[in-house]
Order: C-alpha cells, then structure tokens, then sequence
C-alpha cells in the first residue's frame, strides 16, 4: 500500500520533469554547446535573410563559402580535419587529448577556389604544401576542438583573401618620392657617421 502512494506522487513530479523535453523535441531544437560550429562560425547574413532581396554592400567582399558541412559526420572529401595531441593551453590535460585541429585539402583540384587564387596561393604558401599537392593548416591555439577547427577555417579564408587581392599600382612621382626619401636618408646617415668620425678621431692622445 505504501508503496503504490510512493508510486502515486512520483509520476506527476516525473511527468512535470519530462515537458521541457518533449515540448523541446515537438519544436524541432535539439541541444548545441556553446563551441560547436554553428556559434562558432555562424552562417553568412545572405542566408539568415531568406526571402529578402537586398543590394550587396560594396565594400564588404563577398563571403568564401568553403565546403565544410556543419556536422561531422557529413564532412566532404574535399577536405579532411583530423586532431591530435595538442602541446597549446590545456592544463592538467595537455599532451592527453586530441585537441589539435588539423585541416588540409588537394589545392589543385580545389574547384570552389578561382584558378588565378590556386596559383597565388601555392607560391606565398608553397612551405605548408606537402608532396602531394595538399596544403596543410593547423591551430593549437585553444583547448577545445572545436574553437580550433574555427580557427583554421578562418585562416583559410585569409589565404584566399590575401591572394584574392591585386596589388596597388605605384605612380611615377610616387616611386621618384620615395627614391629621393632613401637618398636623403642615406646622406644624413653618412654625415652623421662622418661627425661621429671625426669627434673620435679627436679623443685620440698625440704621444709625438
């Protein structure tokens, strides 16, 4: 008897407990901490605005999309993360788990890169390129994977931005300026040397 109204006053509590959750998954939201890559590396402002037709802004450069799923488990083959021991911030866990990101892709066949930007990038990057074409990037930086999969994400982007961009263009009179700004500096230097010369020469003792 005591039993079943212990029985009795545990299933409201039970039931009460239990709507969060099924209210949670009638919505359609599951739980997402706060390093995956959704927060980490949100969407584009093009995709958040579905619907609306808007002008892009001239002086924001269009975003790179690079093909990378937001789960793990859909991850393309034209890039490959995998993680390793990490020598970074860790604490009493350094050097135990696999906290280093590491994110490489074949450049050459890199499809969603302009043609011109591959060949950029494989001259000013040519020291993060292994034998096999593969242009290798990594980040240590933090203790979470996550946060570090951010990071070389974003350092892709900057490889492609630098290449993307196309170098200034310097006047004649410019260049003339800045060649007469380099002799004048090398005249002032080679006085002041020549004054310096000369108060040492004066120091010297005439033992005749």
């Amino acid at each position: 008897m005591a039993a079943h109204t212990l029985r009795g006053l545990c299933r409201p509590r039970l039931g009460l407990l239990a709507a969060p959750f099924s209210q949670r998954a009638a919505a359609g939201t599951e739980y997402r901490s706060a390093y995956s890559l959704d927060k980490l590396y949100p969407p584009r402002r093009d995709e958040d605005r579905a619907g609306t037709t808007s002008a892009p802004e001239e002086s924001q450069p269009a975003a790179l999309d690079i093909p990378l799923a937001r789960c793990r488990s859909s991850l393309p083959a034209r890039l490959t993360v995998s993680y390793c021991r990490s020598s970074g911030p860790g604490g009493q866990h350094v050097n135990k788990v696999n906290t280093k990101a590491e994110v490489r892709f074949h450049l050459a066949s890199a499809d969603w890169i302009p043609e011109a930007t591959r060949q950029k990038m494989a001259s000013m990057h040519r020291n993060k390129i292994n034998r096999a074409g593969e242009l290798i990037v990594n980040s240590e930086e933090s203790r979470y994977q996550m946060r570090n999969l951010a990071i070389c994400l974003e350092k892709i982007r900057t490889m492609v931005t630098e290449a993307t961009e196309t170098p200034k263009v310097v006047s004649k009179e410019t260049t003339q300026k800045l060649i007469e700004r380099v002799e004048k500096m090398n005249r002032e230097r080679l006085r002041q040397k020549k004054i310096h010369s000369n108060i040492k020469q004066s120091r010297k003792a005439d033992f005749d």
